[in-house]
C-alpha cells in the first residue's frame, strides 16, 4: 500500500507519460505533483516506486515510465471520471438523432466511441438469442422467392430470403406467414412455439423451413462491430506490435472472449498482461456491459495502448454504454 506522497508522485508520472509518451524525470514530477518536498526526496521516492515494481527506468540516464502495476494503481485510485461537456453533448446529440436498423446503429455507435477516445472501439451484441419477436412477415417477391422479416423487441430487424417451389400463390405465402407468426411472435427467437398447421402438406413444410431459417441465426448470436482499428495504429511505434493488435481485432472470437473474461472478473479495465492475450501485452481494454430493459444485452469496449487516457476512456465507455442501452430499450 502506497503512502499519500508516493501515490501522488506515481499519479504525476502516469499522467505525464500518458500525455508525452516520454520517460518522466523528477523535475517534471516536482512541478506537477501536489507534494511540497525537495527534488531529492522525489528522486528517492521514484527509486522506491521502481524497486516496488510501479515504475521502470528504460535507460540509465532516462526518467521513469509506469509498469502495468503502476497503471493498475492509477486506475484503481482515479475512480470513475466524468466525460467533458463537449463530448457529453456529442453523445447526447448522437443518440437523439440515431435512426435505422440495429446493425447501422451498432456500427455508428462504435464509430462514435472510437472518435471520442481515439482508440479502437468494439461492440458485442448478443441480444438476439433471448430477444422476444415483436412481429413477423413473409412477403412474396417472385413465385420462387419470398422475404421473411423478423422484428425483435430490441429493435433488431432480421431479413431472410426464402426459396419457394414456384407453384404457391400470394395467398399461400400469406397463409404460411400467418402460421410462422403464430410460432414466433411473443416468444424469444431462440425458442419458437408450435406451428399452427394449415392442413396442406407443402405449405406446412415451407412454414417449418422458414422457422428453421429464421431461428438458425441464434446458433451464434454474438455480433461484433469494430471501428477505429486504424486509429490505434498510431499509438505504437513497433511494426510488429501494430501487426499483432490488428490481427487480434480481426479475430472476433478472441475479442468477444476477452471482453467477457474481463467482465466476469468483475473488472472494467484490463491492463497489459491482465488481458491474458499475449499479443495485447502492450494494450489495455476498457469494457462496460449495456442492458436492454434491465437485461444484459451486450458489451462495449475500447482497446488502446497501456498508456491510454484511462479516465477519459472509462468515462466515454460508461456514458456510451448507458445511452446505448437506453436507446435500444426505447425500441
Amino acid at each position: 500500500m502506497l503512502d499519500e506522497r508516493k501515490a501522488a508522485i506515481l499519479r504525476a508520472v502516469v499522467e505525464e507519460y500518458i500525455e508525452t509518451a516520454q520517460p518522466v524525470g523528477s523535475g517534471s514530477v516536482a512541478s506537477a505533483a501536489p507534494v511540497a518536498v525537495s527534488s531529492a526526496t522525489i528522486r528517492n521516492d521514484m527509486a522506491t516506486l521502481e524497486a516496488e515494481g510501479y515504475l521502470i527506468q528504460p535507460h540509465t540516464s532516462a526518467g521513469r515510465v509506469p509498469t502495468d502495476k503502476g497503471y493498475r494503481h492509477f486506475v484503481d485510485a482515479v475512480g470513475q471520471a466524468s466525460l467533458g461537456r463537449p463530448d457529453n453533448r456529442k453523445v447526447n446529440d448522437f443518440f437523439r438523432q440515431m435512426r435505422g436498423e440495429i446493425e447501422d446503429l451498432m456500427r455508428d455507435t462504435a464509430g462514435l466511441l472510437s472518435r471520442l477516445t481515439d482508440y479502437a472501439a468494439v461492440i458485442v451484441d448478443h441480444s438476439a438469442d433471448g430477444a422476444v419477436v415483436r412481429s413477423f412477415q413473409l412477403v412474396s417477391l417472385t413465385p420462387e422467392v419470398a422475404l421473411a422479416v423478423v422484428v425483435l423487441a430490441t429493435g433488431v430487424v432480421e431479413k431472410h430470403t426464402i426459396e419457394c417451389d414456384g407453384t404457391m400463390s400470394a395467398a399461400d405465402i400469406e397463409s404460411v406467414g400467418a402460421a410462422v407468426a403464430s410460432s414466433l411472435v411473443g416468444v424469444p427467437l431462440a425458442t419458437p412455439g408450435p406451428l399452427t398447421k394449415t392442413g396442406q402438406g407443402p405449405l406446412d413444410a415451407l412454414a417449418t423451413s422458414v422457422v428453421h431459417a429464421v431461428t438458425g441465426v441464434t446458433v451464434d448470436p454474438d455480433r461484433v462491430y469494430v471501428d477505429g482499428a486504424s486509429r490505434v495504429v498510431g499509438s505504437f511505434e513497433a511494426v510488429d506490435t501494430v501487426t499483432r493488435v490488428l490481427t487480434i481485432l480481426e479475430q472476433q472470437l478472441v475479442v468477444v472472449s476477452l471482453m467477457s473474461d474481463v467482465l466476469e472478473r468483475g473488472q472494467s479495465v484490463a491492463i497489459g498482461t491482465e488481458t491474458g492475450v499475449e499479443p495485447l501485452e502492450d494494450c489495455s481494454v476498457v469494457v462496460s456491459p449495456y442492458e436492454i430493459d434491465g437485461e444484459p444485452a451486450g458489451s462495449i469496449a475500447v482497446l488502446g495502448p497501456t498508456r491510454m487516457n484511462y479516465p477519459q476512456a472509462m468515462a466515454a465507455v460508461a456514458v456510451v454504454s448507458r445511452q446505448l442501452g437506453r436507446r435500444l430499450s426505447e425500441g
